[in-house]
């Protein structure tokens, strides 16, 4: 019986020590708030909450919110100790408030060099950020936040299927010429505006994501890259010589439908069957029908068989099929390159 008295009376004993402690813990959360998925947070989060515009907690659903992860940073490593907001906040008096000591909204004074520097401070190796000093982005002051959006859990430029919006807010251009019949499947959301262009900058010209348009092209056409035994010199020098990448009303994406796009490089009065109503010498005596040709043979007479007939809005490509590059050994004469 003394035993329980004992047992009994130990019990009642830490019983009030735990009350204690937990009243002691009780004030200590009031007086320390505590942090909520960030080290240091709570000098934030203690009056930022996910009502506040741009949502300060959830960041905590990003990956610069893991808490496991100990390369991520905290709320000052990119806005700064912001000891005079802080102050400001916390005197309650919202018309003597303080802006942060970075801030990165529309309507943000700091400089862009402030912004882009909480940003490049981690992201700054790797090949697709290598070239952001320099880059067209850079230095016209668009800043990594005029894009991205941190504090929320799906950043719309890094989304296939929004990503274009966001490069259309200043791209009006190229939202126009995408809306055209003929175009890349971006509306679609098969692909976006960076499976060619690297935003953040690129050894290439228009920031592409390969040195040169051609090789751009070839990641995804590689059946035009050839080699092959006739090239065509146009090919192998831009593709965008004859195509507009964006959008065009012609098909294939070529800038104007042939003939005439054919015509802006290549002389009809040397060629046989190009311009309607022009004499122009051929090298056969006779076509498949066994009509004689010769030098007054009107070409608009010359069909694709060489049967004499009307070619009057024919395409180039009717007869020219391999126009990216042929391995056709007729092609060594003039009159048949680039035939099949």
């Amino acid at each position: 019986m003394k035993l329980m008295r004992k047992m009994l009376g130990l019990l009642v004993c830490l019983g009030a020590l735990g009350g204690v402690s937990g009243a002691w813990a009780a004030g200590d959360s009031k007086s320390a708030p505590q942090d909520l998925f960030l080290k240091g947070d709570a000098k934030c989060t203690s009056c930022h909450d996910e009502a506040d515009a741009p949502g300060v907690l959830h960041l905590g659903k990003t990956k610069h919110g893991t808490r496991s992860d100990s390369r991520n940073p905290t709320c000052t490593s990119c806005h700064g100790e912001s000891e005079r907001h802080i102050k400001t906040a916390e005197s309650g008096k919202k018309d003597q408030l303080v802006a942060p000591d970075v801030t990165f909204g529309a309507k943000s004074k700091s400089s862009a060099e402030a912004r882009d520097g909480a940003c490049v401070t981690c992201h700054q190796d790797g090949a697709k950020r290598m070239f952001w000093k320099g880059s067209q982005h850079q230095a016209r002051d668009v800043v990594c936040s005029s894009c991205h959006k941190v504090h929320t859990a799906q950043d719309a430029v890094r989304d296939k299927r929004t990503q274009p919006e966001v490069c259309y807010t200043c791209h009006k251009e190229q939202r126009a010429l995408a809306e055209k019949p003929s175009h890349h499947p971006v509306p679609e959301g098969k692909m976006t505006c960076s499976s060619c262009h690297n935003p953040h900058g690129s050894a290439g010209v228009k920031s592409l994501i390969k040195d040169t348009v051609i090789a751009t092209c070839y990641t995804c056409h590689a059946e035009k890259r050839g080699p092959f035994i006739h090239s065509h010199q146009p090919v192998t020098d831009d593709c965008s010589n004859c195509h507009n990448p964006h959008g065009t009303t012609a098909d294939a994406l070529l800038k104007t439908r042939p003939p005439f796009l054919c015509l802006g490089c290549h002389d009809p009065s040397s060629h046989p069957g190009n311009v309607p109503g022009i004499a122009s010498r051929v090298d056969m005596s006779k076509n498949a029908g066994g009509t004689v040709l010769n030098a007054t043979t009107p070409i608009d007479n010359i069909n694709s068989s060489g049967v004499v007939g009307k070619t009057q809005g024919m395409s180039c490509m009717n007869c020219h099929t391999d126009i990216h590059g042929s391995n056709n050994p007729m092609n060594s004469t003039r009159a048949m390159r680039f035939w099949r």
